[in-house]
Formats: structure tokens, C-alpha cells, sequence
């Protein structure tokens, strides 16, 4: 096994991988970096966590559409998997925004 030192979002994180493997993972925090920064930047969610479950989501959604050729998204344009995301994005939003005020 090998350790890496990463960074998410400025988060410093130290992973471990197998030899070889190290490329893979590398490729892999720097799209989920991106996935997050991104969704930080659209300045709607505050809140590491739920920047992570959003980036969670859409990275579920993305693997889905390709893994299933019959799933639930299998018959939308990319258009369309992005406006779902931004729905449930919405529907998020609105549970999760009553709960900031308890912290």
C-alpha cells in the first residue's frame, strides 16, 4: 500500500492505495475537486457536506446513466440528467435549509 496526500476544496486528506493504482485515484480527487468546486462556486450551497452529497449525487447519476443501459436515466440527454440533478439540488435545498438554523 501507498499514501497520497490530497486536497478537496483546500482540505487536506491522506489516502491509501495500492501500488499502481495511484494514478486512478489521483484522476479520481481531482474530478470529485472539480465536481465540488464547482458546486461550491454556484454559490446555492453552503456547507461542505452538502456540497458533497450534491457532488455524490451527480457522480451516482453519471455512473448510473452508463452502467445501466435500462436504468431510470438511461433515456436522457444529458440536458435532462442535468436539470434532474438540479431538481433534487432544489428539493435538497429546501429540507436542508431549515436545519442551518439549528447549528
Amino acid at each position: 500500500m501507498i499514501q497520497l496526500d490530497v486536497h478537496i476544496m483546500g482540505q487536506s486528506y491522506t489516502l491509501a492505495c495500492r501500488e499502481g493504482e495511484d494514478k486512478a485515484l489521483l484522476n479520481a480527487v481531482a474530478y470529485l475537486n472539480e465536481k465540488m468546486c464547482v458546486i461550491r462556486d454556484s454559490a446555492k450551497i453552503k456547507g461542505t457536506d452538502r456540497i458533497a452529497v450534491m457532488a455524490a449525487l451527480s457522480l451516482a447519476t453519471e455512473l448510473l446513466a452508463t452502467k445501466s443501459p435500462e436504468g431510470p436515466l438511461s433515456g436522457l440527454s444529458m440536458a435532462e440528467v442535468k436539470q434532474k440533478i438540479l431538481s433534487m439540488h432544489d428539493t435538497l435545498d429546501l429540507a436542508l435549509t431549515p436545519q442551518e438554523n439549528l447549528f
